[in-house]
């Protein structure tokens, strides 16, 4: 980088405090896989309730926190809380457990992970299985983990074994991995996809409150739940709340890590700043007002273009209600679908700012047609 690069780069603004950031690794550590993430949404509604004036959770568990709850214009900002993960769904009767996929979990890194598969008992210990480096030589073509081939050993010797501790077919499996700080510049940890969206949107709630601002419109902080299975709560929340407007923020891919071809994938770089996206789920007045928001308020930014959708919940708001102008807000991510996700500080921080003062710049009967 240049002289004059380093000259131009905005300076940067730290936005998490250090008791955010103890929220944050207490978030990040409990487990809230797919359908089942009522822990995790009853800590992140403790942490959003100073900063909001009502909240609700409907029937899939979807929580909602709502600023200025009278108020007929109603702006959503999104992300979701649930994190890829397992089901038990055979046990063998020497007391080996094979599993399928809850989400897109992926079974390729799974050989030696530790896990907690959660039964009514309580949380049972395993390990994924896979036969030692020594036992591998021979004529045969060494086999690579597949879904058929990876198991659980819970140190049990038979299924009865296996049953009375809680475990059954249908139990969820989530890995054991904890929050790290990385070199003062990096959080990492396992679901960080998408449960640092819920803790941005979350600390947009707290700037709000603790800077005084009050808004012209109904704001609802939404975490959903099941996305990663088809964007399913955001789905119902959307059809419930029948916003005017929807902000959704997720994770995208850091593109700079080696295997990941470009010319497919776009050039995206943590600490970059956040990644406006470019699709036909995107409403390009509102992605404007996104981008002038950002180059108002020297917040760093990146472009991403996806395609036929985004694969995001932005794709769900947008198509509900007769079409809801929308648009993603991404965090450039490294190593998705992985118990070591990692995103930049700085890039955090930025995309609370960016959701943040662009709410302060939204008016509260804006119209985002090109025409009438």
């Amino acid at each position: 980088m240049s002289k004059e690069e380093k000259e131009e780069k905005p300076k940067h603004v730290e936005v998490v405090t250090k008791k955010s950031l103890q929220f944050f690794e207490e978030y990040i550590n409990n487990p809230a896989p797919t359908s089942y993430e009522w822990e995790g949404q009853k800590m992140w509604l403790k942490y959003l309730k100073p900063y909001i004036d009502e909240h609700f959770v409907d029937n899939y568990g979807t929580a909602v926190g709502v600023i200025n709850p009278k108020a007929d214009y109603k702006v959503v900002i999104e992300a979701h809380a649930d994190e890829i993960s397992w089901y038990v769904n055979y046990i063998t009767s020497d007391g080996l457990i094979y599993v399928i996929k809850n989400g897109g979990s992926d079974h390729q890194i799974a050989p030696s992970k530790r896990v907690n598969i959660h039964t009514d008992k309580g949380m049972v210990k395993a390990v994924f299985g896979w036969p030692a480096i020594h036992t591998r030589h021979g004529g045969e073509k060494e086999q690579t983990p597949e879904l058929k081939n990876i198991f659980l050993d819970c140190g049990c010797t038979t299924k009865e074994e296996v049953e009375k501790l809680g475990v059954h077919v249908g139990c969820v499996i989530t890995y054991e991995d904890t929050f790290m700080v990385l070199n003062d510049r990096y959080y990492v940890g396992r679901a960080l996809d998408n449960r640092v969206g819920g803790f941005m949107i979350a600390e947009v709630a707290r700037l709000l409150k603790e800077n005084k601002k009050k808004l012209p419109f109904g704001l609802y902080i939404v975490n959903s739940v099941q996305e990663e299975i088809g964007l399913r709560g955001a789905e119902m929340i959307a059809d419930r709340i029948k916003p005017n407007v929807a902000i959704v923020t997720d994770v995208t891919h850091d593109t700079t890590t080696p295997m990941i071809n470009k010319n497919t994938q776009g050039e995206l770089f943590a600490g970059k700043g956040p990644v406006v996206s470019y699709a036909p789920a995107v409403q390009t007045n509102l992605n404007k007002h996104l981008i002038k928001a950002a180059e108002k308020h020297n917040i760093p930014f990146q472009r991403q273009a996806s395609s036929r959708s985004t694969g995001t919940d932005t794709d769900a708001f947008a198509y509900s209600n007769g079409g809801v102008p929308s648009a993603l807000i991404s965090l450039p991510l490294r190593y998705m679908h992985t118990t070591v996700e990692m995103v930049h500080k700085e890039d955090v921080d930025n995309v609370i700012s960016l959701i943040y003062h662009s709410l302060l710049d939204l008016k509260a009967d804006q119209d985002f047609r090109e025409f009438k």
